[in-house]
């Protein structure tokens, strides 16, 4: 049984709570959406990730006795509260964009129905998921898509939170990345699991050779080489020398890429290792990888940049209000503003198959889009997730990463170029009349 996840959350969502249970507006039918107001400067798209940790989160979202105890001897909350909180369950319900999907300045990756009080109490948990997943996935897809076609493995573990490390892993995988380096995310998401040694382990021979005839006699010729401990060109003679030429890759780990790679490639080519992979690792983000598009390199070992967003950490998505009781709600302060009513999200395509517009807000039959959209068809960009409290299966990790590279082939051309110089997915708000208009 997962653990609860009810204290995984702000003091203030259940003061707020209290609050709402004494003056009677906690029962009140609500809607909250969870959204970004815009994107990192350069980028066209961002990836949804963390629905299905979401969705664990919510069937855990339980305030058993010790939390309650807690509650209590910290005079956090009323009586009244507490017997909510101790009978907590959400049985509302919540449509979102599908894990892998893609989303844009003002996209409701989720919206949430049900009362006041159940839906308030899950903003802490539903953002720190989505925000972190989300960004991890956002950088580490630019990193896929740069790699035109070459592996990218995710090796991040080190740089980040020991529990946070699993979600990179299982956010880099959703969006192409071919392994992880980290066992847990193997174990719990099936993610292939790869890696060899470190530097350590080649200091810890009296010498290179040493160190390569003991992995030899373990892992094998066809695995990967770590060549860059003393020198590089050494190193690649002395592993070709023990393992032969049919060794599988050799793995890079300093000096420029540009150069070390076109040495490596020439070496061992001369070597008769003509098959043998290069693999680079060391401080590499989306920009550094399609730099090196011409380079001989055929794997990418990626860490501390992937797993902090490369850049961006957060994708500073925001959980709101948008309508109670039947009634739209909106901020109307400076730089924070939002939009009432629930948006019910849709996504206009060409009759070549490629995203050309996003639809917020519209309920309508028909709608005359601008003819300089060229619009074929609009498809809904929400599914249900969960319907009246319980969760509805749907495809997992593997069908939601297959799912993500079909979303990408639909991306207009200049939303994956590295810097979009502030291009994005055109987004129209439509009033109940029908009325378009652009937004942002």
């Amino acid at each position: 049984m997962r653990p609860s996840t009810g204290l995984l959350t702000d003091h203030y969502e259940l003061t707020m709570l209290d609050a709402a249970i004494a003056d009677d507006t906690a029962g009140a039918p609500a809607t909250f959406e969870l959204f970004g107001r815009g994107l990192p400067s350069g980028r066209g798209f961002g990836v949804v990730a963390g629905t299905a940790r979401a969705l664990d989160a919510l069937e855990a979202f339980r305030f058993e006795e010790e939390a309650l105890e807690f509650l209590a001897r910290n005079r956090i909350v009323s009586d009244s509260a507490l017997d909510y909180l101790a009978h907590y369950r959400f049985t509302g319900t919540i449509r979102g964009v599908p894990e892998g999907g893609l989303y844009f300045p003002f996209t409701p990756l989720v919206q949430v129905d049900g009362t006041f009080a159940e839906c308030l109490v899950l903003e802490t948990v539903l953002l720190s998921i989505y925000n972190f997943d989300s960004a991890v996935a956002s950088a580490a897809a630019r990193m896929v898509h740069a790699a035109g076609g070459r592996s990218i493995v995710e090796m991040g573990s080190r740089r980040t939170h020991e529990v946070a490390a699993i979600a990179s892993a299982r956010a880099a995988y959703l969006v192409g990345a071919a392994a992880t380096s980290n066992l847990a995310a193997g174990q719990e998401y099936g993610i292939p699991t790869t890696g060899t040694v470190a530097h350590a382990f080649i200091l810890a021979h009296s010498s290179e050779a040493d160190a390569f005839r003991a992995q030899l006699a373990t892992q094998g010729a066809d695995t990967t080489y770590l060549v860059d401990t003393y020198e590089i060109e050494r190193g690649i003679r002395t592993a070709v020398e023990i393992v032969g030429t049919e060794i599988g890759a050799i793995r890079i780990d300093s000096g420029d890429p540009h150069i070390e790679s076109q040495r490596a490639r020439a070496l061992l080519d001369e070597l008769g290792a003509q098959k043998t992979r290069i693999v680079y690792s060391g401080d590499l983000d989306e920009y550094s990888i399609a730099d090196l598009g011409d380079s001989p390199i055929d794997a990418f070992g990626v860490g501390t940049r992937l797993v902090t967003g490369s850049g961006y950490p957060t994708c500073n998505f925001v959980y709101k209000l948008v309508s109670i009781d039947g009634r739209g709600v909106a901020k109307l302060s400076a730089d924070k503003e939002t939009m009432a009513h629930a948006k019910n999200p849709q996504r206009g395509f060409t009759a070549e198959g490629r995203l050309a517009v996003e639809v917020l807000g519209y309920k309508g039959p028909r709608l005359e889009m601008p003819p300089s959209l060229k619009v074929a068809e609009l498809v809904p960009a929400h599914e249900v997730l969960v319907q009246e409290g319980e969760r509805i299966e749907r495809a997992g990790l593997v069908e939601a990463r297959s799912f993500h590279r079909s979303q990408l082939e639909s991306l207009p051309d200049e939303l994956l170029v590295m810097d979009t110089q502030g291009r994005t997915l055109p987004t129209l708000l439509v009033d109940d009349s029908g009325r378009a208009s652009a937004l942002g």
